[in-house]
């Protein structure tokens, strides 16, 4: 007797258990509901603003990386001592070599020679390119072929889910028309919203006579100005810096080279996109008869970043232009190496990469940037995964 009693007792403890852990499981339906809902909607906001348009802004703003918490999945800390360095090789005939071995360079670092980590022919990273649109008054005639070459050297670059372009136009301020991004479509809208906006009294020609007199003279002045090295450093500090460690990083700048009221100067332009790893394409185009071609200093700034300038006189040399950037991109080498100085003190390091092999040095010429700044302490860079 005693002995069911107990067993039902215990029996009825263990039911009891059981129903208290199940109904504190259990939440309320509408509860859940909530929730289902809440996600929803966070989900439909994401990608509702992903698919708005960019409004134009007056310089290229940063990628919002400082939204991102430090611990966030978004970020990745990427710390390295290797020193990386993209070069082309070329022969005489401007054809692009793609047999270099390792054994047949060498690199120099102020001098130095340095043990080569890393050598690798036809990369496959992803890209990151700007393409940047000078939209003054010299560009009026040329500006339409600028634009379809643009879009149609996007569509046969960028690989879907790989690379990213940005699109920036300038005058005497600079415009974000479309941050970065892989989608073809923004691009082309991007592209087409480009377009030379006369200052008041403008007649064409470079030609402004008296007339109806400006709302703004600030804006006047910028409007019919071109501010050339200020597009390139903005576009390297606050839109290529940030781009992915792994990228290469490119800037392709249509203009005539004449700049007119920069806040920056050329070399700061230039050490500028320098420490962005950027290599700078410029293609000189514009109104030659009326304005004129700047053709050295659109040259200094390609060879001092590792690019190339070219200065088309027809449509179909602006469109072969841009098919050479395109095979440039292609076919590049990597090299990387761990410094010997390992001073992190931001100084300028001077590089050379030479042919070792005597008759390949004859008819080889190598295509590179001539040099970089060293990191500083704390100059870690997230990059996007």
């Amino acid at each position: 007797m005693f002995t069911g009693s107990k067993n039902w007792t215990l029996a009825l403890v263990v039911f009891t258990a059981l129903a208290l852990v199940v109904l504190a499981g259990e939440r309320p339906l509408a509860q859940q509901s909530s929730e289902s809902e809440s996600a929803q909607d966070k989900s439909r906001a994401r990608r509702t603003s992903d698919t708005q348009k960019p409004e134009p802004s007056p310089s290229p703003t940063p990628r919002l990386k400082d939204e991102l918490p430090q611990d966030s999945d978004e970020v990745v800390r990427v710390e390295t001592n290797l020193t990386s360095i993209f070069f082309t090789a070329a022969d005489k005939n401007k054809r692009f070599i793609s047999t270099l071995k390792k054994e047949d360079l060498r690199v120099l670092e102020d001098g130095q020679a340095q043990e080569i980590f890393t050598f690798q022919q036809n990369i496959d990273l992803p890209l990151s390119a700007a393409i940047l649109i000078d939209c003054s008054a010299s560009e009026e005639r040329t500006l339409p072929d600028e634009k379809a070459a643009a879009r149609s050297f996007l569509e046969a670059v960028l690989r879907p889910g790989k690379d990213e372009a940005a699109i920036v136009s300038f005058t005497g301020e600079v415009t974000l028309e479309q941050g970065f991004t892989g989608s073809i479509e923004r691009l082309r809208s991007a592209i087409d919203r480009v377009e030379f906006v006369p200052p008041a009294g403008y007649i064409g020609g470079g030609i402004v006579v008296g007339g109806t007199p400006p709302i703004s003279g600030t804006n006047q002045a910028l409007a019919g100005s071109t501010a050339i090295w200020d597009a390139v450093w903005a576009t390297s500090k606050e839109l290529l810096q940030d781009s992915a460690d792994n990228a290469r990083r490119a800037i392709i700048l249509l203009t005539d080279g004449e700049d007119t009221i920069s806040q920056v100067k050329m070399h700061e332009a230039i050490e500028r996109a320098q420490k962005a790893d950027a290599l700078i394409y410029t293609i000189g185009i514009g109104d030659s008869y009326n304005f004129g071609v700047n053709e050295g200093a659109l040259r200094k700034i390609a060879e001092q970043t590792g690019g190339r300038a070219y200065f088309p006189h027809s449509e179909r040399e602006l469109r072969e232009a841009f098919a050479q950037i395109q095979r440039d991109l292609r076919e590049q080498y990597l090299v990387a190496y761990s410094p010997l100085n390992k001073a992190r003190d931001g100084s300028y390091r001077r590089i050379q990469i030479e042919i070792t092999n005597p008759e390949l040095r004859k008819q080889l010429k190598l295509n590179y940037r001539p040099g970089y700044f060293a990191k500083t302490p704390g100059a870690g860079t997230p990059s996007k995964k």
